[in-house]
C-alpha cells in the first residue's frame, strides 16, 4: 500500500492512453484497426510496469537533505540550500516541491532538476521572513522519473523541521566594518569627523608624520630629545540604552515590515556597533508597562542577551504609556546614559501629550528619539502632479511633512535629539548618530 500511495502516473501515460482511445475510436469506422489498438494498449501497460520496476528496484534511488542555516535573519535574504544524490544506474528527471512554512504564503514552489546516475545536484533558493518568531516545515518531496517518463515516484525527506527567525543579524558584520572606519553609504559616504579629545587618555608615543601637533607632549618630548605625542581613545564603557515602542502606532506596515520590526533590527545593528566600540548596550520594551528588559553591559554575550529579549516581541495595540516609561526609565537609570527611543509620533499634538515625559528622561539622560518617515507620503513628494487629484494628494503631503518638521523643532527646543528617518535607512540612520555623539564627547 505504501508502495501504491509513492508512485504516481506521468502526463505522458495519459497522452499515450489517449492514443489508444483514438485508435479504438478509428477501429469503430475501420475495424482492421481494432488489433493496432489492443496492440497499443499491451504496450503502453507492460512498458508502464517496466517503468515502476526500475524505478523500484532501488529502495533508495535517492538521498535528499535540506540544508538549512541555524536561524532565519528577519527581513534579509536567508539561503537555504537542498542537495540530492542520484543512487540509480540511469539519468533520473526530478521535480522537488519544498513545503515552505506558510507564513511565506508561497503555494506554487517547483523546482525541475535532471541528475546524472551516480551523481549528486545541489541548489540553493532564498527565504524572506517578514515576522520573527517559529517556522515550520514540511516535508521535502521529490518526484523522480525514469526516461522511459510514464511513472513518477515520490520520496519524502525532513518532515517537521523548525527554525527560529530572530532580529536582522545577516549584516551585522558589513555594520561593523564600516563602523570601525567611521563611515556609512547612504547616498554617497558619510564621515563622523572628530571633534577635540576625549578624557580617556591612551598612552605616549612618538610623534609620526601626520599628527595633531596639539598633542605634543613637550615634558616628555624634553626628556627623550625626540617628539612625543599624547594618545587618547574614544571613552569606553558608557551606557547606551535603547527603549522600544511596542504600542500600536509601530504596527504601521512598509515593505513587508512593521516599524517595531525595522527598530529591532536597528536595536540589533546597533547593539552590535555598540559593544565593538567597548561600550554598554542595555534595551527595553514598552506599551502599557515596561518589558524584556537587558541592563546595559557589554560583557561576552550580551548581544545574545538582546537577540533573545527581541525574539518574539510582538506590538500590543495598546496606547503607549510614557509615564510609566518615565518612572521606569528613572528607576532602572541611575547614571547618565545616552537613551535612544524608537516611536513614531504622526502629529506634533500626539507629541506634546507626551512632552512632560521626554523632558523628565532628558534632564537625566542624553535623550534621541527616533521617529519615521511615511514612505507613500516621501513618494508623493517627489512626483510632478499633472492633474486635480495629484494636485490634492501632493498638499496634504506637504502638510504632513510641515508637521513632522514642527515635531523636530519642539525636540530641538528642550535639548532633545531627534532622528527622523525612511524606515529602510533606519539602522545606518541610528548608527551615524550614535558615532557622532561619540565623536563630540557630548554624552
Amino acid at each position: 500500500m505504501k508502495t501504491l500511495k509513492q508512485t504516481y502516473l506521468n502526463n505522458k501515460f495519459f497522452f499515450a492512453l489517449f492514443g489508444v482511445g483514438i485508435c479504438y475510436v478509428l477501429a469503430f469506422f475501420f475495424p482492421f484497426m481494432m488489433w493496432m489498438a489492443n496492440s497499443l494498449l499491451i504496450f503502453v501497460l507492460l512498458l508502464t510496469i517496466v517503468d515502476a520496476l526500475i524505478l523500484f528496484q532501488n529502495k533508495e534511488g535517492i538521498n535528499a537533505q535540506r540544508i538549512l542555516p541555524e536561524k532565519l535573519s528577519n527581513g534579509d535574504e536567508n539561503s537555504v540550500k537542498v542537495d540530492i544524490r542520484n543512487n540509480y544506474n540511469f539519468n533520473i528527471n526530478t521535480n522537488i516541491i519544498d513545503e515552505i512554512p506558510f507564513q511565506f504564503q508561497k503555494r506554487d514552489f517547483l523546482i525541475k532538476k535532471n541528475i546524472e546516475s551516480g551523481n549528486n545536484t545541489f541548489f540553493e533558493y532564498i527565504l524572506e521572513p517578514k515576522e520573527r518568531g517559529e517556522y515550520s516545515f514540511g516535508n521535502l518531496n521529490i518526484y523522480v522519473n525514469s526516461p522511459i517518463g510514464l511513472v513518477s515516484r515520490r520520496f519524502t525527506f525532513q518532515k517537521d523541521a523548525k527554525l527560529p527567525s530572530y532580529p536582522s543579524f545577516i549584516h551585522l558584520r558589513k555594520y561593523e566594518l564600516m563602523a570601525l572606519q567611521n563611515e556609512f553609504l547612504l547616498g554617497g559616504i558619510k564621515k563622523i569627523r572628530k571633534l577635540g579629545h576625549t578624557m580617556e587618555f591612551e598612552q605616549i608615543r612618538d610623534y609620526v608624520q601626520g599628527d595633531d601637533i596639539r598633542s605634543i607632549n613637550w615634558k616628555a618630548t624634553s626628556k627623550s630629545s625626540k617628539l612625543m605625542v599624547n594618545q587618547f581613545q574614544d571613552e569606553k564603557s558608557q551606557r547606551i540604552m535603547m527603549l522600544i515602542d511596542k504600542g500600536r502606532t509601530m504596527k504601521m506596515p512598509f515593505n513587508g515590515l512593521s516599524l517595531l520590526d525595522y527598530s529591532i533590527n536597528a536595536a540589533m545593528a546597533l547593539s552590535h556597533i555598540i559593544l565593538k566600540k567597548g561600550d554598554r548596550a542595555g534595551m527595553m520594551t514598552f506599551a502599557k508597562k515596561t518589558e524584556n528588559k537587558v541592563a546595559a553591559d557589554n560583557k561576552s554575550g550580551q548581544l545574545r542577551k538582546i537577540s533573545e529579549a527581541l525574539y518574539n516581541v510582538q506590538t500590543d495595540f495598546f496606547e503607549s504609556d510614557f509615564g510609566r516609561l518615565y518612572q521606569d526609565t528613572k528607576y532602572h537609570l541611575n547614571q547618565r546614559s545616552l537613551v535612544l527611543l524608537f516611536t513614531n509620533f504622526e502629529t506634533l499634538d500626539a507629541l506634546n501629550r507626551q512632552m512632560k515625559y521626554l523632558r523628565g528622561i532628558a534632564k537625566n539622560h542624553l535623550l534621541v528619539v527616533v521617529f519615521f518617515k511615511n514612505s507613500e507620503v516621501h513618494k508623493l513628494l517627489n512626483t510632478n502632479p499633472e492633474n486635480m487629484q495629484e494636485i490634492y494628494d501632493e498638499i496634504i503631503a506637504e502638510k504632513f511633512e510641515f508637521e513632522k518638521k514642527l515635531i523636530i523643532q519642539e525636540l530641538r527646543k528642550y535639548g532633545i535629539y531627534s532622528i527622523y528617518t525612511l524606515p529602510e535607512n533606519l539602522n545606518i540612520d541610528v548608527i551615524n548618530k550614535y558615532l557622532e555623539i561619540k565623536a563630540r564627547g557630548i554624552l
